[in-house]
Formats: C-alpha cells, structure tokens, sequence
C-alpha cells in the first residue's frame, strides 16, 4: 500500500460514497478488500479512492456494476477502446428509451392531474382513474 491511509469514513466522505455502499462493493468484490489497521480497522489508500470515484461517477451516469465491472477491467489498455464505445453507447440507448417513457409518463399524468383542476364533483378523477385495472 502506497501513501496515506484513510479510513472507511474518510473514504466516504471523500468520494460521497456512503459507507453501507462501500461494504457492499468490498462483498461483491467491485471494490478490493481493504487492508486493515492492527485494531481491525478498513484502511484504504489513493489507488482505492479513485477506484470508489470512478464507481460512483460510472453508477451517475446509469452503468450497471456488471458494466462497471468490465469497464474497471479493462483498464488503460488502449485496444479496449471499441468495448468501452459499445458500453457507452448502449448506455445511450437505454437513456433514450428512459426519456421517451418519462416524457409518455408526464404526458399521461398531466392530463390526469388537468381533470383534477377542472372538476368540480367528487370523485376525484385523477383517484378514480389510478384505482381502475
């Protein structure tokens, strides 16, 4: 281990990677297990703080850990390129797909809530249509 050390906490607070978070990619082996302090504690250097950054950067931008996983794999092998491209894209993609349903989803409930606004008479339009199969 190379550097200074830091502690599961300072490690969160330093990636904004909360510390249930950070055991659960140590027990899924996205994240190494860390080395530990004679008194038991997790110990982690710089190499680990940009792994856990570089998770949580991949995780906003909507990567699964499987794709997170083969991006960590991949590493800084140039040929790597056209996989790394195919994730990406596929990634876009479904981003896409997720915006054209949010957008049917806000359409839908705009007109629900628009009969809410115009009626006057109970039911509520908006209740009743949600409790219809």
């Amino acid at each position: 281990m190379s550097g200074e050390q830091i502690t599961i906490g300072r490690l969160s607070t330093s990636t904004g990677v909360n510390i249930e978070t950070i055991r659960y990619y140590e027990k899924i082996g996205i994240m190494p297990k860390p080395h530990r302090s004679p008194g038991g504690h997790r110990l982690y250097d710089q190499l680990e703080t940009d792994r856990l950054t570089f998770i949580r950067r991949s995780r906003e931008l909507g990567f699964s850990l499987d794709e997170i996983r083969t991006l960590l794999s991949i590493g800084d092998d140039p040929f790597a390129c056209d996989i790394v491209y195919k994730i990406a894209t596929d990634q876009i993609t479904s981003i896409k797909t997720r915006i054209r349903d949010l957008r049917k989803l806000e359409k839908k409930l705009v007109a629900l809530a628009d009969q809410c606004k115009t009626n006057d008479n109970a039911p509520c339009p908006m209740i009743d249509a949600l409790s219809r199969a």
